[in-house]
C-alpha cells in the first residue's frame, strides 16, 4: 500500500511540474482561464461524486460544467477594463 501511495504522489508531482512548465509562454488572461477551468473541474467533480461520465457514458454536468464555469470566470477576472 505504501508503494502505491508513493507512486501516486510521484505521478502527481510530475504532472504538476509539467503543468507549471507548460504555462511559461501564456498571457496572464490565458493562465487565469486555465487555472479557473482546473479549479472548476475539481470543484464540480467533488460536488457530483467524482465522475465525468455515468454508466451510460453520458457526460456528467458537474465536472464538465464546473470546468466551463471556472474557465469563464478565470477569463473574465483578468479581462482588460477599458
Amino acid at each position: 500500500m505504501k508503494t502505491m501511495t508513493r507512486s501516486a504522489l510521484a505521478a502527481i508531482a510530475a504532472a504538476a511540474s509539467l503543468g507549471v512548465a507548460g504555462c511559461a509562454g501564456m498571457s496572464q488572461q490565458t493562465r487565469n482561464t486555465a487555472i479557473g477551468a482546473g479549479v472548476g473541474a475539481v470543484g464540480g467533480s467533488v460536488l457530483t461524486g467524482g465522475s465525468t461520465a455515468d454508466r451510460a457514458g453520458r457526460a456528467a454536468a458537474g465536472t464538465v460544467g464546473g470546468a466551463v464555469v471556472g474557465g469563464v470566470v478565470g477569463h473574465e477576472v483578468s479581462k482588460d477594463k477599458r
